[in-house]
């Protein structure tokens, strides 16, 4: 059964609460970094504490730049764990942020964070298509390593920033042509996707880079009768096997595509919970069968975001939770967005 903790404090904390779940190192499928500005500008440090942690085990390695945390310290990290560690790909030898391990535990594929460079640094610099293009090159190249095709690819998060937002539609057409297939229901099945702006990215002159999740399990869309979707590169939820993953959800009317509850977090974080409800009850699943929410919090919603804890478990139980903060999001009226997972019991 794999275990998803919430993102804690460095290296020293996510070790005490993998013990505390009675988990080992070995166990490990992959590992984000939320780092800070701060964290960046030592990011030596990070990799240290992260090598001395791991102590040689080779996982996947996402590192997200944030633009802030809601707890102490310039970075979190958070832990996915599988009984055994699961099944070690390596289509490359690391070399900086140029990851090449991969792990496939209970029918997902955790891929190492994607960046646009190679083992010598930076590629198409300065041009956000050619980067975001390259970054889904990479994941295929790793999923292949794994013996999967492009059609794996079950979610990817976005990260850009604030001053290529209005070039953000530009990622529709590399998807189109990379990404999506046919569903094992014999419908277009696209992955779930999020779209987050951060302004300092992980790497310097990167205009976007990437995270994404495969599957073993063929995938099918899960679609609770939005009709925005029908021309979009990207899904509400894709069901594969026994797990939902579903693309980020922030306060956007499905009907007319409007944003709502302006500079409300609270109205927009009951919206939506209920949209994710929504998608959930859609594949057979309730608030109880999600595993791990990640939520991304705009400047202006940082000091309302302790009021939600009440709210969020309402829906969600004592689902893990991981919430940082980032530059903006797409729609500027945005306050929060939420990335879910589910697991049918």
């Amino acid at each position: 059964m794999t275990v998803h903790l919430p993102a804690v404090p460095g290296y020293e904390g996510a070790a005490a609460l993998l013990d505390t779940a009675g988990l080992a190192v070995g166990d490990l499928v992959h590992v984000v970094e939320y780092v800070t500005a701060g964290a960046l500008d030592d990011y030596a440090s990070v990799s240290a504490a992260r090598e001395g942690f791991l102590g040689g085990h080779a996982v996947p390695v996402a590192t997200v730049a944030v633009a802030g945390l809601l707890g102490p310290g310039p970075y979190a990290v958070e832990l996915t764990a599988f009984p055994g560690g699961g099944d070690l790909v390596v289509a490359h030898p690391d070399a900086g942020f140029h990851r090449g391990s991969l792990r496939v535990a209970g029918e997902v594929v955790y891929l190492p964070g994607i960046q646009p460079c190679d083992a010598e640094g930076l590629v198409h610099a300065g041009d956000f298509r050619a980067q975001y293009r390259y970054c889904l090159d990479r994941a295929a190249e790793l999923l292949k390593a794994a013996g999967l095709g492009p059609g794996a690819l079950v979610r990817t998060v976005d990260y850009t920033a604030t001053a290529t937002r209005a070039q953000y539609p530009r990622c529709g057409r590399p998807r189109r042509e990379l990404l999506g297939g046919t569903g094992a229901d014999g419908l277009p099945v696209f992955p779930g996707a999020a779209g987050i702006l951060v302004d300092r990215p992980v790497l310097a002159g990167a205009m976007a880079s990437l995270d994404a999740l495969g599957s073993t399990a063929p995938p099918r869309t899960v679609n609770p009768g939005w009709s925005r979707y029908e021309t979009l590169t990207y899904r509400p939820g894709v069901a594969a096997g026994d797990t939902l993953f579903m693309s980020g959800f922030g306060a956007l009317d499905p009907a007319t595509q409007k944003a709502v509850f302006d500079g409300d977090l609270a109205a927009q974080a009951e919206f939506v919970y209920a949209g994710i409800t929504a998608v959930l009850a859609e594949a057979g699943l309730r608030g109880a069968d999600v595993v791990r929410l990640v939520e991304y919090v705009t400047p202006a919603g940082v000091a309302a975001h302790p009021d939600l804890a009440a709210l969020r478990t309402r829906h969600f139980g004592r689902a893990p939770v991981s919430a940082v903060v980032c530059s903006a999001l797409l729609r500027p009226e945005f306050l929060i967005e939420v990335v879910p997972m589910a697991v049918r019991p």
